[in-house]
């Protein structure tokens, strides 16, 4: 039986990695020398051929970091590799939680060291080579320490938990941990932005002048409460600009990136503000934060059902069953699940997008948030024209053209 289910992990990691190359092939191929009419403006002929050269070159690296860990991962099954920091962990503790947090620290580990090089060739040389860089070593360092420091805190206790109800009511441990995950997915929205974010970037509130003015102006428009904007140091690890909104209720918020500020004109400005109260508006924060309470749900159902399979643990090569090889063979067989779930919600948000986009447009503010989509394509040296495959399988944005055409529909 676990030598079914071994080749049936093969299968799906081979099935995935072909499938993503395949998409990557098809998008790499979709060029053109002459844009579409409606984004033409976006580029100039060496700024479209820069982009270009951009996107090839994240091809290629794309291509090298997924052949390294699809080798990494076959090797870790074939080798037995699983099952060998089983044993260390083993060896190295006693207690049935600790050797479950061992098992994960070290792969966890491994896994981020011998990945860094590729992260320090993206920032440093590709990132760097187009401008886009600010990212100093230390910065970059500091980094990586906060977020083995937070993945162990947060990380280190939820799996804790979720070992303990495992232990104390078999099967049925999916009722405890989905409570305690959706009251952490709701905790984590109301407070992220308060939280997390002050530990890597400063946030600071929008100063007095034209923009806030313009921004209180707007928001009292829409009938929008909006005690918070804040303004947070993007600029110190990239030049690519962004905003986003977070919270509900009394914690919302929305948070603009220096460099947006700096690219963009206070009416594009206040039209990405509105995009974003769209959202807020349209409630697709409070409806993703209810579908992933529920994904989160049947994902832990179904891995009760198979937790305590000795075939999965064997597969791997362990003697004995365990929570934490039974944990990673179920996210092997559960990727293609996994991914199918990913691409309903991609598709749930491009269709939040329309939504978010269209309440700009109610304002008559459609023509401000083009413009700002295209200096935020041109700065970002985006693909302009990806292929509808690549698209459908991981966008979670509809294209420009796409936002564009839909913007300007019956206008």
């Amino acid at each position: 039986m676990y030598n079914t289910v071994f080749y049936i992990f093969i299968g799906i990691i081979l099935f995935d990695f072909v499938l993503e190359r395949t998409i990557d092939y098809l998008n790499s191929r979709l060029w053109s020398d002459e844009l579409p009419e409606e984004v033409r403006d976006v580029y100039d002929s060496e700024k479209y051929r820069k982009s270009q050269e951009y996107k090839k070159i994240n091809d290629k690296f794309s291509i090298l970091t997924s052949s390294f860990n699809l080798v990494l991962i076959l090797l870790m099954l074939f080798s037995g590799g699983f099952a060998f920091v089983d044993s260390i962990s083993k060896n190295l503790v006693q207690n049935s939680i600790a050797i479950t947090l061992v098992f994960f620290a070290i792969l966890m580990f491994c896994s981020d060291v011998i990945n860094t090089p590729f992260a320090v060739y993206d920032t440093f040389v590709i990132e760097e080579k187009f401008g886009f860089n600010k990212t100093t070593p230390k910065i970059f360092i500091m980094d990586k320490l906060k977020g083995w420091v937070l993945s162990a805190i947060i990380g280190g206790g939820l799996l804790t938990l979720f070992v303990l109800f495992y232990q104390a009511t078999g099967k049925l441990f999916w009722i405890y941990a989905w409570i305690v995950s959706s009251a952490f997915m709701v905790f984590m929205v109301m407070f992220y932005s308060t939280l997390i974010v002050p530990i890597f970037n400063k946030q600071m509130p929008l100063e007095e002048g034209e923009l806030k003015d313009a921004i209180k102006e707007f928001a009292q428009k829409a009938g929008f409460k909006l005690d918070n904007v804040f303004v947070i140091d993007g600029s110190k690890r990239s030049s690519k600009a962004n905003a986003y909104f977070s919270g509900l209720g009394s914690k919302k918020r929305i948070v603009l990136f220096d460099t947006l500020i700096n690219d963009l004109t206070t009416e594009e400005i206040v039209a990405v503000l509105a995009h974003e109260i769209g959202h807020y508006k349209k409630k697709h924060t409070l409806t993703a934060m209810i579908i992933s309470i529920i994904q989160t749900g049947i994902t832990l159902y179904l891995l009760s059902l198979f937790i305590g399979s000795p075939a999965l643990s064997q597969a791997l090569g362990a003697k004995s069953t365990s929570f934490h090889m039974g944990l990673i063979a179920f996210g092997l067989l559960y990727s293609p699940i996994s991914a199918i779930i990913g691409l309903l919600m991609n598709a749930v948000s491009r269709k939040n997008e329309y939504e978010a986009d269209s309440y700009t447009k109610s304002f008559n503010l459609g023509e401000q948030l083009i413009s700002s989509l295209k200096k935020l394509s041109r700065n970002n040296l985006s693909n302009l024209t990806p292929h509808p495959a690549y698209v459908f399988f991981h966008c979670s944005h509809p294209t420009l053209l796409q936002r564009i055409q839909a913007i300007r529909m019956y206008s």
